[in-house]
């Protein structure tokens, strides 16, 4: 695959520690791959490893990647029994890894420059019959009528920050992301607040 600049290529992570968006974020993951009694999973975008290490007191296998050094070496370091390796979405994955029951792709789709590569890898490493479960930041009318009547656009956008997001999506926008790249029994969930501010929403996708 072409490799197109990574925003999160130097992203820096300073710990492997719990961050307040794994409480809202973690439970519907876990519930998700319960319900599937899915034991084995990839992580697009793994971050600190704190995620994989809860979900491998679950009795889940994980093999996860990561573009950010700082994020690959804290994870290793901390967790050194699961499996983190660097990587992106802009890489061959499934032709070094294989394919999975799940994706797991938490808070990434924001960062990337080409959200369609990412699908695409998501696509390709899982298994027939799988499932990818991804989220991004929620953006509803509601929640975007009162960022900007409060004054909170700058804050939110955050354009100084480096290495944040760069793509700000919309249920229609990531369903029409994942409904180009073949994905099908696309669902979401809103969570963290009440739905119609939520923090982040999370998409289940089916691999036919």
């Amino acid at each position: 695959m072409a490799s197109p600049p990574s925003v999160s290529g130097t992203y820096v992570h300073l710990n492997a520690g719990h961050d307040p968006s794994h409480d809202y974020l973690v439970p519907p993951v876990l519930k998700e791959l319960r319900t599937r009694k899915i034991r084995r999973i990839f992580d697009l975008g793994c971050g600190n490893g704190f995620v994989d290490s809860l979900l491998s007191r679950e009795g889940i296998e994980t093999l996860g990647v990561d573009p950010s050094q700082s994020g690959v070496e804290l994870a290793n370091a901390a967790y050194p029994h699961l499996k983190i390796h660097s990587g992106s979405a802009y890489d061959d994955l499934a032709a070094k890894w294989g394919v999975f029951p799940a994706v797991v792709s938490l808070e990434v789709v924001e960062h990337v420059y080409d959200p369609f590569l990412w699908a695409r890898t998501a696509f390709e490493l899982i298994e027939p019959g799988g499932v990818l479960i991804a989220s991004t930041p929620y953006h509803g009318w509601l929640k975007n009528v009162l960022i900007a009547a409060t004054g909170k656009f700058d804050e939110h956008v955050h354009p100084l920050r480096t290495h944040g997001h760069i793509k700000f999506w919309s249920m229609k926008t990531l369903r029409g992301l994942l409904e180009k790249t073949g994905f099908s029994s696309i669902r979401f969930e809103r969570v963290g607040r009440f739905p119609q501010l939520a923090c982040s929403m999370i998409v289940f996708a089916e691999k036919p």
